[in-house]
């Protein structure tokens, strides 16, 4: 391979975790695991959501999309990952690692977006209810899930693109567990100062704001709820934001550590952890979230599940 010639890199090595070789199955068996019961668990919400004509409002619309980004970011990295786990050699394409790169970058951004039009969408419904259905619209909910979507999309696109046109440096071990944009940053060989500024403005403006947008959302729908008489009333009101709020806590977790963690010479192993437990853990949790908070979705499940018991008595 030529030294610094970028064009001649036909592959990289995923390093992941295989210095810990004992671990290699179980990894295997618990990621495997983790994704059926995601695509399970998502899929499952989907569905009750388009089928219940009592789930066709705006706060399930953007739960279908959110559901649907659990399934195409574990589509993107899991099936991957698994495979590498059981491989010896570990590689990965140039054309796989970039096009696993935007997906997984691209859905990123677009769930930091997602989730503070959600945080909106609560606070509309809580601090302005009877506007809530002239202002939260279809042409409107529908417009704001799609820049979501655009905006997530047109992040990644740049960022790689402006990524796997660099020179490397003939190296193409990548010290991580998927092809993360800040491992292969280290085995480029030119400046990379304008990449590091444009993932820090994207950064601002994909994680940051939005982030800020939820926090001052809570501040009024607490406010709201807190001016409420009825201690029913305040229970309620709550039960629809505590889903949303404990997908947020869940999310911004672990997302700093991925997007904003210092430049360093080597990736340590809690990155890699952080970086399994985003991409694995957190969309199978997010349908068990809001399956228990959700009234209409919890009596949606025991609807279908009493049915499927008294079919099987007959």
């Amino acid at each position: 391979m030529e030294m610094g010639n970028y064009s001649a890199m036909t592959k990289f090595f995923l390093v992941g975790l295989s210095q810990y070789p004992e671990l290699q199955l179980f990894l295997f068996l618990l990621c495997l695991i983790m994704y059926v019961i995601s695509i399970l668990g998502n899929s499952f919400l989907i569905l009750i959501s388009i089928l219940d004509s009592h789930l066709h409002t705006p706060m399930y619309f953007f739960l279908r999309n959110l559901s649907f980004w659990d399934i195409c970011y574990t589509s993107s990295s899991i099936p991957p990952m698994l495979v590498i786990f059981l491989s010896e050699r570990k590689s990965i394409s140039f054309f796989g690692c970039a096009l696993q790169m935007v997906v997984s970058l691209g859905l990123g951004s677009t769930e930091c977006v997602l989730l503070a039009v959600m945080a909106c969408d609560r606070y509309m419904a809580i601090c302005n209810p009877l506007k809530y259905p002239i202002i939260m619209n279809k042409a409107l909910y529908v417009h704001m899930a799609a820049w979501s979507w655009i905006l997530g999309c047109l992040n990644s696109l740049m960022q790689t693109v402006l990524t796997m046109v660099l020179p490397f440096c003939g190296n193409n071990v990548i010290d991580h567990l998927t092809c993360e944009i800040l491992a292969l940053l280290k085995l480029i060989c030119s400046d990379i100062s304008m990449n590091m500024l444009i993932m820090t403005v994207a950064s601002i403006v994909l994680l940051i704001i939005p982030l800020l947008l939820i926090f001052i959302s809570y501040i009024f729908i607490l406010s709201s709820i807190l001016r409420i008489n009825s201690a029913e009333r305040r229970k309620k009101a709550f039960s629809t934001c505590s889903a949303h709020l404990a997908v947020v806590i869940l999310f911004y977790g672990s997302a700093p550590f991925m997007c904003m963690k210092p430049k360093s010479k080597d990736t340590k192993t809690y990155d890699k952890i952080i970086g399994l437990s985003y991409g694995v853990v957190t969309p199978v949790l997010n349908p068990i979230i809001y399956s228990l908070r959700n009234k209409e979705v919890k009596e949606d499940v025991e609807k279908i599940l009493s049915g499927y018991l008294y079919s099987r008595k007959i």
